[in-house]
C-alpha cells in the first residue's frame, strides 16, 4: 500500500509536512531571531516530531537560517533533507538582489555549504526572480547550465527549480533531471493546476510557497465555515486541502513558534471529506 505521508525528491523520501525555515530569520527575513534559543527550539521539534524535509537558504538573514539550523540540528539525522535555493542576495538595506550568474550561483552554494557544515547539498532549488511571486518568461538554460554542473562535481545531489512556468520547467529538464518544483500555490492562487497534475504523473514533487497566503493571509467565509465545522482553524484546513489536492504536494509550513508548530504538524490527521472539498475548491474558481 502506498504512504500517502511520504512522497519521494530525488532518491530520497520526505514526509509530506515538512518545515519551511525562513521565519526564523528577523523581521523581513533580515537579521537575527528574536529569541534564539526559540529558535533552535522550534527546530529541534520539528525533526523529533518526524519532520525530514527543512527549506532554507543562506539569503535568509542572510546566513541566520543556516547558521541556526546547523547549530540546533548538526550532526544531521541520516533521513534529514535540507533544501536550500540560490538566485538571489541581501543588501545592507535586507533588500533583494539578483544574483544569477554562474560565479554568483557557485559562491551562493560555497556559502550555504560552509554555514550548513556540509560537503554537498542534497537539493539546491534554482530560484528566479520572476516578477516578484510569480514567474515571467525568461531564458533558464544559463543558470541551469551551471547548477548542472556544481552536479556532476559531486557539490549537488539534486535539482529544482522556483518561480517558473510549465515551459520553463520543461527547458530545464533538457538539462537536468529536477526533482521538485517550488512555486507560489494556495487554495485561492491556483495557476499551477495543471503543471501540478503534470508533475504528479512523472513523479516530481510540487512545493508551494505562501501555501497560506503570504504576506496576505487567506481569508475566506468558506474557508472559515469549513474550519468551524471540523474545529480547526482557517490555516489548518488550508494546509489539509494541499494535501489532498495532489499526492505530490509537499508542505514547508514555517514558524518560530513551539504551539503554531504542532498546529501545523496536526494537519496531517486532519481529513477533509468530498463535501468539504467541493466548498473549498469553489473558492479558488471565485477568486
Amino acid at each position: 500500500m502506498t504512504d500517502i505521508t511520504t512522497y519521494p525528491m530525488g532518491d530520497r523520501t520526505v514526509r509530506r509536512i515538512g518545515y519551511g525555515a525562513m521565519q526564523l530569520a528577523g523581521p523581513g527575513v533580515f537579521g537575527p531571531p528574536r529569541d534564539h534559543d526559540a529558535a533552535l527550539a522550534v527546530l529541534r521539534a520539528a525533526v523529533a516530531a518526524g519532520v525530514n524535509h527543512i527549506d532554507t537558504s543562506d539569503f535568509y538573514g542572510p546566513h541566520v537560517t543556516n547558521r541556526l539550523i546547523r547549530e540546533a540540528l548538526a550532526p544531521y539525522p541520516d533521513d534529514l533533507v535540507l533544501v536550500t535555493k540560490l538566485g538571489a542576495r541581501r543588501g545592507d538595506d535586507a533588500s533583494w538582489i539578483p544574483a544569477q550568474s554562474a560565479d554568483d550561483l557557485r559562491r551562493g552554494l560555497e556559502d550555504n555549504l560552509r554555514h550548513l557544515g556540509l560537503d554537498a547539498m542534497e537539493v539546491v532549488n534554482m530560484r528566479f526572480m520572476g516578477d516578484g511571486h510569480g514567474p515571467t518568461d525568461e531564458p533558464v538554460e544559463p543558470q541551469m547550465r551551471a547548477l548542472a554542473e556544481m552536479q556532476r562535481e559531486g557539490l549537488i545531489r539534486h535539482i529544482g527549480i522556483s518561480t517558473v512556468t510549465a515551459a520553463q520547467v520543461a527547458a530545464a529538464q533538457q538539462i537536468c533531471p529536477i526533482v521538485c518544483v517550488q512555486n507560489q500555490y494556495n487554495i485561492v492562487h491556483r495557476g499551477d493546476d495543471t503543471l501540478i497534475d503534470s508533475l504528479a504523473e512523472q513523479g516530481i514533487a510540487y512545493v508551494p510557497y505562501f501555501p497560506l497566503g503570504g504576506f496576505s493571509p487567506l481569508q475566506s467565509d468558506r474557508l472559515q465555515a469549513v474550519a468551524t465545522r471540523l474545529a480547526a482553524s482557517p490555516m489548518q484546513v488550508a494546509q489539509a486541502w494541499l494535501l489532498r489536492r495532489s499526492p505530490n504536494i509537499l508542505l514547508i509550513p514555517g514558524t518560530s513558534s513551539l504551539a503554531h508548530l504542532e498546529q501545523n504538524l496536526a494537519v496531517a490527521s486532519l481529513v477533509l471529506d468530498d463535501n468539504a472539498m467541493a466548498e473549498l475548491n469553489a473558492i479558488g474558481r471565485v477568486a
